[in-house]
């Protein structure tokens, strides 16, 4: 199976030409760099005994272009402690700094019977069709994404979204393969034609209900898309806005077959282009 990233050191990575697109597709997307990061993250409180802990937030600064190249990164707790950490990892290219994360870890604890979200559900997989995010952006790593939408209106869409490449060539998590789809609600429901307005967004943050792709007691699955994949089948419920002034938003509702498991926003320069 293709891979968008390849181990290249004990601190370093290099990506493929799959992850290439989509606002320039001499450019990584930033979308599976957001699930490297987030195995990053996981593979080092492993590595401290910090396996108590899960994420609950992360919030991804993305400082500029990202090359399809090598690159390295290093990992910092900024606040230790035994049931709350805030952990940083800087992904960086030729010493400078491309992405800067930083994660909350929280204690798991047992709160099963106070579990429960007013998030509406989604469209039925059997009243959506499917999608191609190639006919509205170029670049390899939209070539490797199944989807199956149903657009309510320009910048407005209920969607199930997977990719046919892996995250790495290393195992990885459920939880960071699907933190590697976040990134890509921003072009699920194109606001306006993106040869004519750019609107990249210059962050990422993702707020966790629970852990996706886990059974949720007490929840029927919904039916999932059975194409086979590498990045898991997770779907969306994506809003975009822009405001009068060249800023955006664009906020989605994560859902896997149990229901809504996250909420991921992403704040958009917005620039006509002449």
């Amino acid at each position: 199976m293709d891979v968008f990233f390849k181990r290249g050191g004990a601190h370093s990575f290099t990506a493929t030409q799959h992850t290439s697109g989509a606002w320039n597709p001499k450019e990584q997307h930033i979308s599976p760099a957001l699930g490297l990061i987030t195995h990053i993250i996981e593979s080092d409180a492993q590595a401290r005994g910090q396996e108590h802990l899960q994420i609950s937030r992360i919030s991804f600064d993305i400082y500029g272009v990202v090359p399809i190249a090598a690159f390295d990164y290093s990992v910092e707790v900024l606040r230790p402690g035994r049931t709350i950490e805030l952990v940083e990892v800087l992904l960086t290219y030729d010493g400078r700094v491309i992405v800067r994360a930083r994660a909350w870890l929280t204690l798991e604890a047992e709160t099963a019977p106070l579990a429960a979200s007013p998030f509406p559900e989604l469209t039925p997989l059997a009243d959506m069709e499917c999608f191609s995010g190639s006919s509205v952006w170029p670049g390899d790593y939209i070539a490797t994404l199944r989807a199956y939408r149903h657009q309510f209106e320009p910048g407005r869409a209920h969607f199930w979204l997977a990719s046919t490449a892996d995250l790495a060539d290393e195992p990885t998590s459920q939880f960071a393969k699907s933190a590697a789809l976040f990134d890509t609600a921003n072009g699920m429901s194109v606001r306006e034609d993106p040869r004519k307005v750019a609107y990249p967004n210059v962050e990422l943050t993702v707020t966790y209900i629970r852990k996706p792709h886990a059974p949720v007691p007490g929840i029927t699955p919904q039916p999932v898309p059975q194409d086979p994949v590498g990045l898991p089948w997770q779907a969306g419920d994506v809003s975009v806005s822009f405001g009068p002034s060249g800023i955006g938003l664009t906020h989605t509702v994560w859902h896997d077959a149990y229901g809504p498991f996250a909420v991921v926003t992403q704040s958009l320069t917005v620039r006509p282009i002449s």
